[in-house]
């Protein structure tokens, strides 16, 4: 899409967008593009970072390597909209208080964005997202810089994930299982500008400071264009994650209390739980090693989630069929142990499953111990 001359570029108002978020696991936490109107040509357009493509190349293993490229595409405000309206999401525009020459060299660098050669990004949910490049975009226009107000919020990347998961409970269970201690420390007013709503919070109050030291307000009107629709929440699964995994504990002490009760051990459940427990911990030590996302690196719940269980899996499962005892239990035992001691003080906040996670886990050992005790005896 082409716009006008540069003669036709002389009455050009600019929005900052911002949309509510949605239902779908994509659209949870909101949306930010840029809109310019061109009054001269009746011209509307909306510039969108937040486009992408499944039929990419291997999309999702470069998305799980932290290698998706996202696209800046131009779309007609009518188009736009129609997306939102049908996903019941709300829209507000904030106009931005840009001069002529402002506007002018904002379209510009729109277009040149727009280029098949330029208009792909790499994407990073938290650095580099659709809110942080208009942001951007914004402030590279403007004869001066952009001051924002001096309030901080006092949360972390992790905390402000969850309110708006608060509603989606398996979705946040996954977010705090991949993230690292790199999302718990608390954040600057520019950093929490990576989610759409608060960035629409801090431009309100944000100001366009001249190289002469003139000041005036980034935001000279702010308007509602569509209202946010109420929507049912539809559950992704039958039990909460905490349901889940208060069955999943209670079943394992059962295990425990009847393998006590007639004196054998079932080592069936021993291979359900290390291989469980070893693929989640080999997806962590994946994300440590070769993604690109920077959240995912020094993850603590590697204690717990930890791929040597894959190892221990065969010698346990034998030592358990001849009735022979193994030293990974021992090590699990302490492995574990540790880290329930230990974990209120460590520098990541863990999600709900990690504590129950690891007392199922730690059910193991204990049953082994108690049988070995028993039947040392006789």
């Amino acid at each position: 899409m082409v716009w006008g001359n540069a003669q036709q570029l002389d009455s050009i108002r600019a929005s900052l967008i911002t949309c509510s978020p949605g239902q779908e696991v994509y659209a949870l936490y909101g949306h930010t593009a840029l809109r310019l109107q061109n009054f001269t040509t009746g011209e509307d357009v909306v510039f969108n970072y937040g486009v992408f493509s499944f039929k990419q190349p291997h999309f999702i293993w470069r998305f799980v390597r932290g290698q998706c490229d996202y696209m800046v595409v131009p779309i007609p405000w009518q188009y736009f909209t129609r997306e939102y309206e049908e996903r019941g999401s709300s829209i507000t525009a904030q106009v931005l208080n840009l001069t002529p020459q402002e506007a002018n060299r904002l379209y510009a660098n729109m277009v040149e964005d727009c280029k098949p050669e330029n208009r792909q990004y790499r994407y990073n949910f938290l650095y580099n997202n659709c809110t942080t490049k208009v942001r951007d975009a914004i402030e590279s226009c403007v004869e001066g810089h952009v001051v924002y107000p001096d309030s901080v919020p006092l949360y972390s990347y992790r905390q402000m994930l969850h309110q708006y998961t608060k509603e989606h409970p398996w979705a946040q269970e996954g977010n705090d299982i991949l993230l690292g201690v790199a999302v718990d420390t608390s954040l600057s007013a520019r950093a929490a500008m990576f989610a759409p709503e608060y960035m629409l919070r801090y431009a309100e109050n944000a100001s366009i400071y001249t190289d002469n030291n003139d000041k005036r307000p980034l935001v000279i009107e702010k308007e509602i264009l569509l209202q946010k629709k109420s929507q049912k929440v539809e559950p992704e699964f039958p039990l909460s994650p905490i349901q889940a995994m208060s069955i999943l504990l209670a079943f394992s002490v059962l295990v425990l209390l009847l393998e006590r009760w007639f004196n054998w051990q079932f080592w069936l459940w021993d291979a359900v739980l290390l291989l469980g427990q070893g693929l989640a911990g080999l997806l962590l030590l994946f994300m440590f090693f070769f993604s690109e996302h920077p959240a995912v690196n020094s993850n603590w719940q590697i204690w717990v989630l930890n791929p040597i269980a894959l190892v221990a899996l065969p010698m346990v499962i034998k030592a358990a069929y001849k009735r022979k005892k193994t030293l990974w239990h021992a090590v699990f035992f302490v492995i574990l142990s540790t880290f329930l001691v230990f974990s209120p003080w460590m520098p990541q906040e863990f999600g709900k499953l990690v504590v129950p996670l690891a007392l199922t886990l730690l059910t193991r050992p204990i049953s082994y111990y108690l049988y070995y005790r028993k039947n040392s005896k006789k």
